[in-house]
């Protein structure tokens, strides 16, 4: 797509304020004006352009550069503003860097007083856009392009007033192959540079015949010189090495104009740094925050693709991550989690709720403590994705199975008395709740025609297609004791619409599921795992609970991560709070977490 803008020579008779100062160059030759220092009409400031696809915002009309960051502020979705000839662009820019950028496009410049028109394309008619068919038609080229389309309203209104110059080409069939939009300067705000201004210049690269861009280029030109304008301007990206040529070749030259735009998703490829060696290795935890790093213009260096490593630099400031653990996690933070015996007693010490435990010492005090507990949770002190957990223990022989299978993971041993209901997992940053979701153990609907083996291997294809392979059902003996206790086989037909769990536990490595309760949480569970996260003095972490219910206050905890996986809790804010919580400066306005409830929403 072709931006552009214009002015032209100085009229001093119609400035307010005097006569300008002529300026000119190196070697004493005149310049043509700059028009961010061209004093406008009384009566014409802060001047907005409606094109349709967005609004051209004439920076020179602006007295404030803070009305300025408001105007684009303001820019609808799907839209795309463009600020031009804005004096000292880079300052506006550099006040709000999140916010805007400097278009990466140079501006050329075609003088118009010694304009000649080219020698018509065969075939090729240009002529006004006059409807809702032709609208329709240029909109049609646009999508064609990767451009941003307008409503045909718009563009009809626009069509007829002396503000645009909205040209069409036609070819032998009556079909429109380009389109070239003009905006008439001295229409729009009584521009004393008697400027123009040349926009969205494209055409149908499959049936158009060639020069068609040059036949609607000079056609404009030719319009404008009829009208007196002096000069048109239009922006080209860098890149866009073939368009230079011609405008060059078409006696345009270069000028100092910058643009200034908005930062938003239709123009992410126009200010988000170029994607780094090895991103996509990474795996969707370390993904999320890359992703998230480079969207607010923080540079992104993959340092460890296969661990998930990142160096992520903005200014004078660099902060290693893995995955949601960074640098700002101290090490004697992560080791209270890393072991959930002292995490236990942390947080029992802080007056939270957990379960009563032991660790497991192979005598009668583990054979006693299940007796008095009933049933039993048995899993390894120091260990992750739910590796040598047994859950639901009750008699002495499973006991001692469960803590021989803890102990390969790890030497050390906790049994902890089972509490039933929904394992919960509430991520915290910055000691502020930011995600909720209730955890499911992995589980399979019956067909009435397949086994359950294939059933669960369809469902672990699928679980592993969502998460980038991270999350798989496995074969395992535990499956199989999970389906015997429901008086199953791996071989057995499992009657349709009937539903069977075929884990234990919710962990998602084993294809456990995730669904978001973010709204429902409980102030009470909130609170607490505030506290939590204060008491482990820990800046990022996923705290998992079993609970009655999301929004019912009773709860126990039943340990604590150190890298919690952002992804996974879409569409809360994760990554976003995460980056926050690393570069503060480049911080967006937050979205905290309410209760639910009168006057609370999520």
């Amino acid at each position: 797509m072709t931006d552009t803008l214009a002015t032209g020579a100085a009229r001093p008779d119609r400035l307010r304020g005097g006569r300008r100062r002529e300026r000119v160059g190196p070697g004493g030759d005149p310049m043509a004006p700059d028009p961010a220092e061209t004093p406008t009409r009384e009566g014409h400031t802060d001047v907005v352009l409606d094109c349709g696809w967005g609004r051209l915002v004439f920076g020179q009309t602006f007295a404030d550069q803070a009305a300025v960051a408001a105007v684009l502020r303001s820019e609808a979705a799907g839209s795309r503003d463009i600020c031009i000839y804005l004096r000292d662009p880079h300052v506006l820019v550099s006040r709000l860097p999140d916010e805007l950028f400097i278009d990466p496009s140079l501006t050329y410049r075609l003088p118009l007083g010694d304009h000649r028109p080219t020698d018509d394309v065969p075939g090729l008619a240009i002529r006004p856009l006059a409807d809702a068919a032709d609208a329709d038609a240029v909109n049609r080229i646009y999508a064609r392009n990767g451009m941003v389309t307008a409503g045909v309203d718009v563009l009809v209104a626009n069509a007829r007033t002396d503000r645009f110059l909205h040209l069409v080409a036609e070819d032998a069939a009556g079909e429109i192959v380009g389109t070239i939009t003009g905006v008439d300067h001295v229409a729009v705000f009584d521009d004393p540079d008697d400027g123009a201004s040349l926009w969205c210049l494209t055409v149908d690269f499959n049936t158009a015949p060639p020069g068609t861009g040059q036949a609607l280029i000079t056609a404009l030109a030719a319009r404008l010189v009829e009208r007196g304008r002096a000069y048109v301007d239009l922006s080209v990206l860098a890149e866009n090495a073939g368009a230079i040529r011609l405008y060059e070749r078409l006696g345009f030259y270069r000028t100092s104009t910058l643009c200034v735009k908005r930062k938003n998703p239709i123009n992410e490829r126009l200010f988000l740094p170029a994607t780094p060696e090895g991103y996509d290795q990474l795996n969707p935890y370390a993904k999320i925050v890359a992703d998230e790093a480079m969207r607010r213009g923080i540079r992104v260096e993959v340092t460890d693709p296969a661990w998930g490593e990142l160096r992520l630099s903005s200014g004078g400031r660099t902060v290693l991550t893995r995955e949601s653990l960074s640098e700002l996690t101290s090490a004697v933070a992560m080791s209270r989690c890393d072991d959930k015996r002292v995490t236990r007693r942390i947080l029992a010490e802080a007056g939270l709720s957990v379960p009563r435990g032991r660790t497991a010492t192979g005598d009668d005090g583990d054979t006693a403590f299940l007796a008095e507990a009933g049933q039993v949770v048995v899993k390894p002190a120091r260990g992750e994705q739910g590796n040598g957990i047994t859950v639901g223990v009750r008699s002495p022989e499973a006991l001692a199975a469960a803590v021989e299978l803890a102990a390969r993971f790890c030497p050390d041993v906790l049994i902890e008395e089972m509490h039933p209901g929904e394992d919960l997992r509430v991520v915290v940053i910055d000691h502020e709740v930011v995600a909720v979701a209730v955890r499911r153990p992995a589980s399979i609907i019956g067909d009435g025609v397949h086994e359950i083996a294939e059933l669960i291997e369809r469902q672990s294809r699928r679980r592993a297609a969502a998460t980038g392979g991270e999350s798989r059902i496995p074969l395992d003996d535990m499956t199989r004791d999970v389906l015997a206790e429901a008086g199953h086989e791996l071989h057995d037909v499992l009657p349709e619409g009937q539903v069977l769990a075929v884990r234990r536990t919710a962990n998602l490595h084993t294809g456990g599921t995730i669904h978001d309760v973010t709204g429902d949480l409980h102030p009470a569970i909130a609170d607490a795992c505030v506290a939590a996260s204060r008491a482990l003095d820990i800046p990022v972490t996923g705290l998992d609970l079993l609970v009655e219910a999301p929004d019912r206050p009773e709860h126990v905890f039943i340990e604590a991560n150190e890298r919690p996986g952002l992804a996974n809790h879409e569409p809360q804010p994760t990554a976003e709070r995460f980056v926050n919580l690393l570069f503060p400066g480049t911080r967006a306005p937050q979205r905290l977490w309410t209760p639910a409830g009168p006057g609370g929403a999520a």
